[in-house]
């Protein structure tokens, strides 16, 4: 067993390399991980339980899984086909189109998760 979990490093360090590439060159991503980061505080600070924690970290990992198909796709493209054409301006839009779709219902579902209990707290106690 040991020797299969130290077989599976290399594959874990691609996937955080992965994510540091997202990190470093995606812009949006910043705005995901500030997202992130207020959705996680606020939820703490409501003390949401688990069924609404389970809900709000599947649509944040929807936005985090859609960006790294995004830049995935955008680098592919960029490698086989550096000149401009316009299939692959639709495939980068709609990869894009991905991202915005996800952050949408993601927000949607922040929305209507945080929304109750933040009014709750702020204009009904």
């Amino acid at each position: 067993m040991i020797q299969f979990l130290r077989s599976r490093l290399p594959a874990f360090r691609h996937a955080f390399s992965g994510l540091g590439y997202v990190l470093r060159t995606q812009k949006n991503a910043w705005i995901h991980a500030s997202a992130t980061i207020l959705v996680i505080v606020l939820g703490s600070w409501l003390g949401l339980d688990a069924l609404r924690w389970a809900i709000l970290i599947f649509a944040i990992g929807l936005v985090w899984l859609s960006e790294a198909f995004n830049t995935a796709i955008e680098a592919f493209i960029d490698l086989v086909n550096p000149d401009t054409h316009p299939l692959a301006g639709i495939a980068k839009d709609t990869a894009a189109a991905a991202v915005l779709i996800a952050a949408i219902t993601a927000a949607i579902i922040g929305i209507l998760i945080l929304g109750p209990p933040l009014l709750q707290r702020f204009f009904l106690s």
